[in-house]
């Protein structure tokens, strides 16, 4: 899912509801939402009604053939136990990996969570709370409003293969710019199987249903998608479940 102003959480007045969460979000309208994304995935992530049904973590597990724990603590453990510095999640994702992220936060550590749409954010705040280290951004992932250098690490769980390669391209080259030398951008998403493994058939059929840009993404490797002239220091990739996901860290 793709992702505009900071937003800064005000506290919660004594005896506030944290389970109906303030609207703490930029003044923009939802009409910066890009056409393919109202296109494409409305029924998953912009109809309030796609947010119930889908906040649910069995059936992101299933959604992920029983691999979405496994893939969040991948995740989760390239972090590390106790996170430090300042870490950017781009794109709300279902399930329980920001609640995760939130509270490996260490003493002098802020989680950034960024998405294109509001009722994504609200969703996150209802699961997470008001917490003074993490800040939801309306913020389209492709025109990102930091300044360069801004985060110690940056994540993206499950985002690329649902963009097209421009927009694809365009949030590779954002999270780069703002994550600080020396800092990863770590990636968990779909990768092409091999030709020995049935899932690559079926999942191929899915992705021709329900992800129209997920076997364009799967084409290459996420170093292509970088920009031209971006030498990583380190590029590390792991694959899982026969190989249909992967875990790629650019050390910037």
């Amino acid at each position: 899912m793709d992702q505009v102003e900071v937003m800064k959480k005000p506290s919660l007045a004594h005896g506030s509801d944290p389970a109906s969460p303030p609207q703490t979000y930029s003044t923009e309208s939802d009409s910066c939402i890009p056409p393919y994304l109202k296109n494409a995935y409305w029924w998953a992530y912009l109809h309030p009604r796609a947010v119930r049904f889908f906040e649910r973590q069995w059936l992101i597990n299933l959604i992920l053939w029983g691999n979405f724990n496994r893939l969040r603590d991948t995740a989760l453990d390239e972090l590390g136990s106790v996170i430090t510095g300042r870490l950017l999640q781009v794109a709300c994702v279902y399930g329980n990996l920001t609640e995760r992220l939130a509270v490996r936060l260490g003493p002098d550590a802020q989680l950034d969570v960024v998405d294109v749409a509001r009722v994504q954010l609200a969703n996150t705040r209802k699961k997470i709370g008001i917490q003074d280290n993490v800040v939801l951004h309306q913020q389209d992932s492709a025109r990102l409003r930091f300044p360069d250098a801004s985060f110690d690490n940056t994540l993206m769980f499950f985002l690329l293969h649902e963009q097209p390669e421009g927009v694809r391209r365009a949030t590779i080259a954002e999270a780069i710019r703002v994550t600080r030398k020396g800092g990863r951008i770590v990636f968990v998403d779909y990768h092409r199987p091999g030709h020995w493994n049935p899932m690559r058939y079926l999942m191929t059929g899915v992705f021709k249903l329900f992800e129209p840009y997920a076997e364009n993404f799967w084409s290459r490797d996420i170093l292509e998608w970088a920009p031209p002239g971006f030498t990583p220091t380190r590029v590390h990739k792991r694959t899982y479940f026969g190989r249909l996901y992967q875990k790629t860290i650019l050390c910037v």
